[in-house]
């Protein structure tokens, strides 16, 4: 377990953010973290599960930021799935 800054995009936002995540967090962690400081501020809830996408491909929520191998300041984006 360690804290881990990365820099975040949620889609449909124009910010792109500095989040601190935890090596242990799996994916839904990260998109909410990621969403906090975006949704309901500049995009608009939805009703609809989120995902992450890390070097262009999304990745399964099961994987832990460790397992993925997402290193400090990494750029992630999230957003909902359609």
């Amino acid at each position: 377990m360690a804290i881990l800054p990365v820099q975040a995009w949620f889609r449909g936002d124009f910010v792109v953010q500095v989040v601190v995540i935890d090596t242990d967090d799996h994916m839904p962690q990260v998109a909410e973290k990621v969403a906090y400081h975006a949704v309901g501020r500049r995009v608009w809830p939805r009703p609809k599960p989120m995902a992450v996408y890390y070097r262009g491909e999304r990745i399964p929520d099961d994987k832990t930021v460790a397992e993925v191998g997402i290193g400090p300041m990494d750029y992630l984006e999230v957003g909902y799935v359609d």
